[in-house]
């Protein structure tokens, strides 16, 4: 099965700082989301730079059989699309309008009504009242939903989310994951997104990788991941899963270990 994203022996950091160090995984599923959990300093942001091509790397990046590494790297930005935590300030474009650059940006906009195309994505997200808004006078969890709207029409192999749901409210939380989610699934594609609220992981993903320290600690099902062992090992804390009365697992911290 060749059928998404395989990553072996990565070693990737920043200058003479090694962060990962020989990390593999399993093979992250296609039509999946992926979630990416670990303490901060994990490696988690790391990680996914990586996979984006912004951080020097060395090891295996298996996309669909197809090693990243060996691309060029416009070639590999056609194929992986990365969020970062927050778009770059002072840009003063209309939202609609950044959405459309970035379907060109993606090399595959020839013969589509591109305008047409960014106005959907945008009421897809909740937020085409903001069509022409400039991208400098809106708040956070608004840039970061333009933001999305900006990866997702760039039709990516790839789509890479760092964190991009602290600035959003619980409505937006759950409305975000609900989109990334069925475009996941719709467009058969591999999505590693990082998360740091637990309980959001557990509903939202079906798949999950936890980090300590650059290392793999777990991978699997978000409910096998997720157990009052790894809660203590990676989050030092004394934790466990409970259900609530639909069924749904949710994390309970009783306490840190000292």
């Amino acid at each position: 099965m060749t059928d998404g994203l395989r990553i072996h022996d990565l070693q990737t950091g920043y200058r003479k700082k090694k962060i990962i160090n020989g990390l593999t995984t399993p093979l992250l599923p296609r039509g999946d989301i992926t979630a990416l959990l670990g303490p901060n300093g994990s490696g988690k942001s790391t990680l996914l730079r990586a996979l984006a091509d912004l951080n020097p790397a060395q090891g295996e990046l298996l996309l669909n059989g197809e090693d990243l590494m060996t691309l060029p790297s416009a070639t590999r930005a056609q194929k992986v699309v990365y969020l970062p935590q927050s778009l770059p300030q002072g840009v003063h474009l209309h939202a609609l309008e950044s959405v459309i650059v970035a379907r060109r940006a993606s090399g595959s906009a020839y013969g589509h009504n591109v305008e047409q195309e960014a106005y959907a994505i945008l009421e897809k997200l909740g937020v085409a009242h903001l069509a022409m808004s400039f991208l400098d006078q809106l708040s956070g969890g608004q840039k970061q939903l333009i933001g999305l709207a900006q990866s997702l029409i760039r039709e990516p192999d790839l789509l890479l989310l760092d964190e991009p749901l602290s600035a959003l409210d619980l409505n937006y939380q759950f409305h975000v994951m609900d989109i990334v989610a069925r475009e996941t699934r719709l467009r058969n594609i591999v999505t590693v997104v990082v998360i740091h609220d637990i309980n959001i992981a557990l509903r939202h993903a079906q798949y999950a990788l936890m980090l300590k320290g650059g290392e793999l600690i777990a991978s699997g099902l978000p409910g096998e991941v997720v157990s009052p062992t790894s809660l203590a090992t990676v989050y030092g804390v004394d934790g466990r899963v409970e259900y609530c009365s639909r069924g749904l697992p949710h994390v309970v911290v009783d306490g840190v270990i000292p």
